[in-house]
């Protein structure tokens, strides 16, 4: 799997209804031509998350229940929760049976078996929840990397719950996110009946093992942070850096816990992208993509585990890009014609 590039996309409103945007898709090395993965996934596959592991199992999440492949993504099998729209996949870094996943209408699942049997966790519904033209969904998922029991779940469009039991109850973040909601320049309303809707639009969540005790979120309004586990929430402040601010992912390096990379963009749908690097947890943040015109909302970021020079994004419409040697240069590689409600993006 040395030097792999997986990307999933799904149905998309916005695209092209003549076109089959979804499906699952690895990259050529040699070639640099996508291939579309298929075999053991459900008929016209929707991939909304990505995760490699590192044993190299990867799972997919698709409209029908998690898939997990051992080869590569040549094959795949089903990991049950048939009919789960799936938006996040979880692993426990230090026992690989324990699985969490994230599915629409408020849905969160673990497995202690490595996916033979599910529990539904007892989620609550957010003080903040908004009701859109669209169901809730668990649309990302982290955990405390020096106390794997303390998990945070984003909900779009629903602000933040918070675990400190490895999944067993669940508590609502959401409390100070709606005081900051009440800041003029932090209001949002596009789909709901309610101006607190962009401070409750989560799309991603990360922690740091540099500060263990911080939760970093990112939103329709920008990146936000807790440094008491998700009780009293700041502004980071990331329109000092950048003019894009609308926040799609977020993570830190699995090689340096002060390195984060955000994926900023305008809107949800949109004509520009940009991809940010800090070395200081969010403190500074500085352009990290070079000599690329991104075209649509970038939507997520990937970092290899294996190397820190190799990193990969993907944009909504069907631009991918990545580098290999830390941000000096950058290569594209578009997915077929006609792919767009780009979603996950992942790289060995």
């Amino acid at each position: 799997m040395a030097g792999a590039v997986y990307v999933g996309a799904a149905k998309w409103d916005a695209a092209d209804r003549k076109s089959k945007t979804q499906g699952l898709f690895s990259l050529d090395d040699g070639t640099g031509e996508w291939r579309s993965l298929n075999h053991g996934l459900p008929d016209d596959v929707e991939v909304r998350s990505i995760l490699l592991a590192p044993d190299e199992a990867i799972f997919a999440g698709t409209q029908d229940g998690p898939y997990r492949s051992d080869d590569g993504g040549e094959s795949w099998r089903s990991l049950g929760l048939e009919g789960e729209v799936v938006w996040s996949i979880l692993r426990h870094p230090n026992d690989p049976e324990t699985l969490y996943v994230g599915a629409q209408d408020l849905r969160i699942f673990r497995s202690s078996d490595g996916g033979e049997n599910w529990d539904k966790l007892p989620a609550v519904e957010p003080a903040g929840i908004c009701h859109m033209g669209f169901p809730s969904r668990v649309i990302d998922m982290t955990l405390n990397p020096a106390n794997p029991d303390e998990i945070y779940a984003g909900i779009e469009v629903g602000g933040v719950l918070r675990s400190l039991d490895g999944g067993e109850s669940w508590e609502d973040c959401c409390g100070d996110l709606l005081r900051l909601a009440g800041e003029e320049h932090l209001k949002s309303q596009i789909g709901s009946d309610t101006d607190t809707e962009g401070m409750m639009d989560s799309h991603a969540l990360a922690v740091s093992a540099e500060r263990p005790g911080t939760v970093f979120l990112a939103t329709r309004m920008g990146l936000f942070s807790s440094a008491d586990k998700g009780e009293i929430w700041r502004e980071m402040g990331i329109g000092r850096f950048s003019d894009l601010t609308y926040a799609r992912d977020l993570h830190v390096s699995p090689h340096d816990p002060r390195v984060m990379y955000a994926a900023l963009s305008i809107a949800a749908a949109s004509d520009e992208g940009s991809l940010y690097r800090s070395g200081d947890l969010g403190e500074s943040w500085t352009r990290f993509d070079r000599d690329i015109s991104i075209h649509s909302t970038l939507m997520t970021v990937a970092m290899s585990a294996k190397t820190p020079d190799r990193v990969y994004c993907a944009a909504r419409r069907g631009q991918v890009f990545g580098t290999e040697d830390g941000g000096e240069t950058w290569r594209e590689f578009p997915l077929p014609d006609g792919v767009e409600g780009v979603y996950a993006v992942a790289c060995a």
